[in-house]
């Protein structure tokens, strides 16, 4: 039996299962399974044609990409928002390939990339469905397209998503599990658990032979949330909606979710689109110096909001890490002016970074 006949007789196994306190172990073994073949068939293969298309070089200050079904008027998007020539047309699958654009916005310059339409499935493949979303799991943000009269499709699109490990709109859960020598598995919290039992703590854990373990609660989490913490390989990313083709429609439709409604024929709601992209992707500024020198006010980095010194150290230069001794940072994230700082420092948005590396 195959990897997806395996998988599909699982999910019919958990669809048959009803949900009850003496079915909680079960239940979570059977999702563990899922998670573990899952992760199998996301695996990159080892042989084979490269990207034909998808390999696209991370530019500029950040990345975002925009997913949806064919036809929803993506390619139109990215021309109305970059400087890229995508070709539209008015059929599906125009665009085969990823097409990348830059949007100059605020004295930031963001990557928009221009995915062919996913379709039902791609998750497990089709349509090359895992090369796209696998170029969308390493953006900064996503796009996700819907026709204003085709709300359902919101639906398609983030089950396929989550299928590959996207996690949209949300962050990592906040639970810690430590590996123990002897003990059996221990569980702590910090808070009131509703959501998932000891039992299904203790039967994901087993179904990945974790016997003996530490494990902290600070949330409460559904064990779907706790295998993703076990995985350890979600991504987390955030997303902005857009119902195109709003200027077909009489009223737009009440949704539980917020949207920014476009039409990319006409340039409708195209300037609030930029600015929403800008403000999910939380940026900041960040300046640098040398030794005797001032500052260069006029080039800041601009990076995602939470940076640490050594992750600018990485961005800066590639050894600039391996020869650090400590930073010196002017600015809001600091008390004194300057102040010694090391790598793990956070910094805020107007820091002034100056890195004082080993001698010798």
């Amino acid at each position: 039996m195959g990897l997806q006949e395996k998988l599909k007789e699982l999910e019919d196994e958990l669809a048959r299962t009803q949900k009850n306190k003496a079915t909680e172990y079960h239940i979570g073994i059977v999702k563990s399974k899922i998670a573990q073949i899952r992760r199998e068939l996301l695996a990159p293969r080892k042989h084979g044609a490269s990207g034909g298309g998808f390999d696209i070089k991370k530019s500029g200050d950040a990345t975002v990409a925009i997913i949806g079904l064919p036809s929803v008027g993506k390619s139109t998007l990215l021309n109305k928002l970059t400087n890229a020539e995508s070709k539209t047309a008015a059929y599906a699958f125009t665009t085969l390939k990823c097409i990348p654009g830059t949007m100059d916005y605020r004295n930031t310059k963001i990557q928009i990339l221009d995915l062919p339409g996913i379709i039902e499935g791609a998750k497990d493949g089709k349509g090359r469905g895992r090369e796209v979303i696998a170029v969308a799991r390493n953006a900064d943000l996503i796009l996700i397209m819907i026709e204003a009269n085709h709300p359902d499709q919101r639906r398609i699109i983030e089950t396929e998503l989550y299928g590959f490990g996207i996690r949209v709109n949300a962050s990592r859960p906040h639970v810690s599990i430590g590996k123990a020598m002897k003990g059996g598995i221990t569980i702590n919290k910090t808070t009131t658990i509703t959501k998932i039992s000891e039992r299904g703590i203790q039967a994901t854990l087993n179904q990945y032979s974790m016997f003996n373990a530490d494990v902290i609660l600070h949330e409460d989490i559904t064990v779907d949330e706790f295998i993703d913490v076990v995985e350890g390989n979600r991504a987390y990313i955030p997303a902005v909606y857009i119902l195109s083709k709003a200027d077909l429609v009489k009223t737009m439709p009440k949704l539980p979710f917020k949207y920014v409604p476009i039409s990319a024929e006409k340039g409708g709601g195209i300037e609030e689109l930029k600015r929403q992209i800008y403000e999910k992707l939380d940026l900041i500024h960040i300046f640098t110096k040398r030794k005797g020198e001032a500052a260069d006010m006029d080039e800041p980095m601009v990076v995602r909001s939470c940076i640490t010194v050594g992750e600018v150290c990485e961005k800066l230069h590639r050894d600039l890490k391996k020869e650090f001794r400590y930073g010196l940072v002017w600015g809001k994230s600091v008390k004194h002016q300057p102040q010694r700082v090391g790598l793990e420092h956070m910094l805020e948005d107007g820091d002034i970074l100056q890195v004082v590396k080993r001698q010798g």
